[in-house]
């Protein structure tokens, strides 16, 4: 199917509807809802006291107690993304429970068939995704304000204190300013078209501003969220059950799947801000270790369908990296290297991240000590990847 027609003639306007996509926010929800009426609010009410429940043990009991909802009454896209948010939560809680081994192969019925039937309707599979506990999860606390990390907050809460918010705060934060750029896709895609250099220039500069921006909204991350609670608290709730030694055969959806499923936990590789950047400047994955872009592939399942559609859009779309090769003007290729370098800079800053978050904490404890490594061998080769796209001088 030939997008590319499509997108050179469609407005950022246009773009944004189709592939449902904000102006202000970018992928992320805007204004997601917070409540849910009956019967779901007894979901939304567990799913607000987690830790407290974790904490005293009770929450497997509560969740075992509940009635079976039906979820007809979950009509428009923003309350079935709360209820998946909800559900998500208290999956992770359930299965997870105090993060001390103690592990649930089986998620009762009540929570498993109306989860998997509202992962249906949404496109995205039943466990907590990135396009949940980041891009769903969040409210100003002054509607007024900026979108500003002491104007933010998120909806729920896993055991370690402020680490949940931390993190998923400065994850969206991170998006948000990344995002700013989609407006200037059609530009890009004219300016080629039309052989518009000046066009393509402007743009080119505005999207390494952005990713500029999203490098420093990252840096946030220092602040907010402590090492050893990330690694040995929020990261247990954040786990999957695909290719984890604890639950080797997945997770069984009792009710609903006869068999186990196995899916994989929330991750930035499920974002598809760096995907679509990626894309936009003809930086292929694919040219890389076949594991991270198999990887990278894998992890489009977990977006929200009208995303997984925009970046297949993109794909389709004219070449800006041709453009800019074969019009052989350094200046250009300054601004497309400028755009690549801020790619490569996040993804250095990245793996920074990991080491001090996952690596060294790792260390400490021998038993995790595998947590690492697979995290880093993936981002090194995105980007190392990513680098081997400078546009070097001949």
């Amino acid at each position: 199917m030939a997008h590319n027609g499509r997108l050179l003639m469609e407005s950022s306007q246009e773009i944004f509807e189709k592939y449902h996509i904000d102006e202000e926010v970018g992928f992320a929800l805007p204004n997601p809802l917070e409540e849910l009426p009956p019967p779901y609010d007894e979901w939304i009410s567990i799913a607000k006291n987690l830790p407290e429940l974790i904490d005293k043990n009770e929450l497997r009991k509560k969740v075992d107690q509940l009635k079976i909802h039906s979820i007809d009454a979950l009509r428009d896209h923003k309350s079935q993304r709360l209820a998946h948010l909800a559900l998500g939560y208290i999956t992770m809680a359930y299965v997870w429970n105090q993060g001390d081994g103690d592990v649930r192969k089986v998620l009762p019925e009540n929570i498993a068939v109306p989860y998997c039937k509202v992962s249906e309707k949404l496109g995205l599979p039943p466990i907590l995704v990135y396009a949940d506990c980041v891009l769903a999860n969040w409210k100003k606390k002054d509607p007024n304000g900026p979108m500003t990390y002491e104007n933010m907050d998120i909806l729920f809460w896993f055991p370690g204190g402020d680490c949940s918010k931390g993190f998923f705060l400065v994850s969206l934060l991170v998006e948000i300013a990344a995002a700013s750029a989609i407006k200037v896709i059609p530009d890009l895609f004219r300016a080629v078209k039309n052989e518009d250099r000046n066009t393509m220039q402007k743009a080119l500069c505005y999207i390494a501003s952005c990713l500029h921006q999203a490098r420093k909204e990252f840096e946030q991350i220092n602040e907010y969220v402590d090492p050893s609670t990330f690694f040995n608290v929020l990261r247990i709730y954040l786990s999957g059950w695909k290719g984890n030694s604890q639950l080797p055969g997945g997770l069984k959806y009792e009710g609903f799947w006869n068999t186990p499923k196995k899916f994989a936990g929330g991750s930035a590789a499920q974002s598809s801000i760096f995907q679509c950047f990626d894309v936009l400047l003809g930086i292929q994955q694919s040219s890389g270790e076949e594991s991270a872009a198999r990887f990278l592939q894998e992890m489009r399942n977990y977006m929200p369908p009208a995303h997984q559609e925009f970046l297949l859009s993109l794909e389709s779309g004219p070449s800006v990296r041709e453009f800019v090769l074969s019009k052989g003007d350094d200046e250009l290729q300054a601004d497309y290297n400028e755009c690549v370098k801020a790619m490569v800079s996040l993804r250095n800053y990245h793996l920074q991240m990991v080491t001090k978050y996952i690596v060294i904490p790792s260390n400490q404890e021998d038993n995790k000590g595998t947590g690492g490594t697979s995290v880093m061998t993936f981002l090194k080769s995105v980007r190392g990847t990513t680098e081997k796209f400078l546009l070097r001088d001949n």
